[in-house]
């Protein structure tokens, strides 16, 4: 196994049992600590307030009235993904992993400060505050599902699809700072989705292509080589999940599934 170790901090998913186990044989992986996901009625009041009550309710109306046949429409697709790449759904050992309410608990911090990790794996968090990530001498890096900083935030594959920019659809691994996917890039890849493929299926293909991307950057940061990397022309963007609405006209009217 290459130095260590390593600690990941996630939330519970298909996403991050696929980073763990994609680590677990390169890598000595501490712990998990797996944060609690954010409680439903202080995420809806966050959006309201940022957003609007209008774009919540479509919001809202997309995951309960489109996303359920999508992922039901996805199963095999997503299988097969998972095959083809190897990518991994094993259940992360109970031994390994530690729940916390959230990252930026003082509980959480207390772990990583016992754990004293080299480098921490963040995976499907919520935005970790500058407590968290000051509390010990390591690094912190991320996977993004989007190519930064033009498509930051949620679902960037699905926006840049839908923005009909294929050149940018992708994923990026990069450095944790306080901002929103703000952080130094460390590596980025495309993806090329198929006709079978949709809202549902495209965070697959993402992984699929970001793992060796991340094996690499931990590689180089555990050995004081990693360096980061020119962002990609283009606007920096905060992209939300997509409405109703929006997701009905990006289908009809461009094609993205």
């Amino acid at each position: 196994m290459s130095e260590g170790p390593i600690v990941l901090l996630a939330q519970d998913g298909d996403s991050t049992t696929i980073v763990f186990n994609a680590l677990r044989e390169s890598f000595d992986i501490a712990a998990v600590i797996m944060e609690e996901d954010v409680p439903r009625r202080q995420l809806l009041s966050r959006r309201v307030k940022k957003l609007g009550v209008r774009t919540v309710l479509g919001q809202v109306a997309f995951r309960s009235l489109i996303v359920p046949p999508l992922a039901r429409a996805a199963h095999a697709r997503i299988e097969e993904i998972c095959i083809e790449h190897g990518l991994e759904r094993t259940p992360i050992p109970a031994r390994l992993v530690r729940r916390v309410a959230s990252v930026n608990s003082e509980e959480a911090r207390s772990l990583l400060a016992a754990l004293a990790p080299k480098l921490v794996v963040v995976n499907g968090t919520r935005i970790v505050s500058k407590e968290t990530l000051t509390c010990i001498q390591a690094r912190f890096i991320n996977t993004h599902a989007g190519i930064t900083p033009l498509y930051r935030g949620v679902h960037g594959g699905y926006w840049a699809l839908a923005e009909n920019d294929r050149a940018h659809c992708g994923v990026t691994v990069h450095l944790v700072d306080t901002g929103i996917d703000t952080g130094g890039i460390l590596g980025q890849g495309n993806i090329t989705p198929t006709p079978a493929d949709n809202f549902v299926t495209y965070p697959y293909l993402q992984y699929a292509a970001a793992i060796p991307l991340l094996r690499t950057a931990i590689r180089e940061l555990l050995s004081g080589v990693a360096t980061t990397r020119p962002a990609p022309d283009g606007v920096s963007r905060l992209w939300s999940h997509p409405t109703l609405g929006q997701y009905l006209k990006n289908r009809f009217v461009a094609g993205v599934r």
